[in-house]
């Protein structure tokens, strides 16, 4: 489904040049649970954010379904992001003005559904994630992994192809991180592509392919099948 041929990412900061992706290379199967790891600055979350279309590459091609993604403009990507992708991001980016019905029902307004399509819709994503029963509370009324099962809800809403996750529970301890762990494993389950950044290796090493980036190269990249089933 993806393919990462060549790219490079570079920034200026100042005078000097700094390197975030270093010619990197990647395939990516639909249906595939795949954790990129790092230590912070290695480039795991750009290659992400290109990948998901939020950046673009200095150098190369990123390739969905044989169309590369990264030549498209503003509006084109928007609307390619809004149809084919969801992202889930560590501190949840909820509207807090907002119910939690409200929050999912979001990207849909860009879609140009009326607001009774919108509401079914929404409703769905979060009985998905089991907070149906939430959908008129607001993210101040919520846990923090019910936030990030909204946040969830809000990804799945466009029936994306792919979900992103940029370290879906580094603001939740260990008990409520593992029970959306296993929210990510059945998604995968059902067919969704997960793509997650993360530090944690633990949570790292339970999906389906590892790839490990340092100082913007891809070192290595193992396949868990054996761990993603147990898990």
């Amino acid at each position: 489904m993806i393919e990462i041929k060549n790219i490079t990412r570079k920034y200026k900061m100042g005078k000097e040049t700094v390197i975030a992706l270093d010619n990197v290379s990647l395939k990516i199967e639909d249906g595939e649970f795949l954790a990129i790891v790092g230590p912070s600055g290695s480039g795991k979350t750009t290659l992400m954010h290109i990948v998901g279309g939020l950046d673009t590459p200095t150098g190369g091609e990123v390739l969905f379904d044989g169309k590369d993604i990264s030549k498209y403009k503003d509006k084109e990507m928007s609307k390619f992001r809004n149809s084919h992708i969801g992202f889930v991001f560590q501190a949840f980016n909820l509207e807090n003005t907002q119910t939690a019905l409200e929050n999912v029902m979001m990207p849909l307004i860009f879609a140009g559904m009326g607001k009774k399509e919108r509401r079914e819709k929404a409703l769905k994503a979060l009985e998905q994630v089991e907070l149906g029963h939430l959908a008129n509370h607001r993210p101040s009324e919520m846990s923090g992994g019910q936030r990030q099962r909204v946040s969830i809800a809000r990804a799945l809403v466009n029936n994306p192809k792919i979900i992103f996750a940029d370290e879906p529970t580094g603001n939740l301890d260990s008990k409520t991180g593992n029970n959306i762990m296993e929210l990510f494993y059945k998604l995968n389950d059902k067919g969704y592509t997960i793509i997650m950044v993360t530090h944690n290796m633990e949570e790292a090493e339970k999906a389906k392919r590892v790839i490990k980036i340092k100082d913007g190269n891809l070192i290595s990249d193992e396949r868990n099948e054996g761990l993603a089933n147990e898990a």
